[in-house]
């Protein structure tokens, strides 16, 4: 039977392909074939020509060797470095402040004198 992987949505589809054309390239300045690199990695070269092309089959582990072949596994530390979204939803979940008992002299009332 055959393994079924589900679609992905097509951001993730052209984020996959880009991935893949600048893989591509950063083996190609290194001048180094897909015959080599996919022994270097540990992979055929048909699983190499379809992690280049963007298929999303391609495994998380095999896409690690390939960065490190290509002396790019520290670029992995950057992704999802900075999680804006997930830090703004954090702080909008924080309890806001109390007001202390105390009043300043900006919030007290007025007095007018009689």
């Amino acid at each position: 039977m055959a393994k079924r992987t589900p679609p992905s949505h097509p951001a993730a589809q052209r984020a996959i392909k880009a991935l893949g054309e600048r893989l591509r390239a950063a083996r190609l300045r290194r001048k180094m074939t897909q015959a080599v690199m996919a022994e270097r990695v540990g992979v055929s070269v048909p699983t190499l020509a379809k992690l280049e092309d963007g298929d999303p089959t391609i495994s998380l582990a095999t896409m690690f060797r390939v960065l490190a072949v290509l002396s790019l596994a520290a670029d992995l530390d950057k992704l999802a470095a900075d999680d804006k979204l997930g830090r703004e939803l954090q702080d909008a979940l924080l309890a806001p402040p109390r007001p202390s008992g105390r009043r300043s002299a900006s919030t007290a009332p007025v007095r007018s004198k009689p």
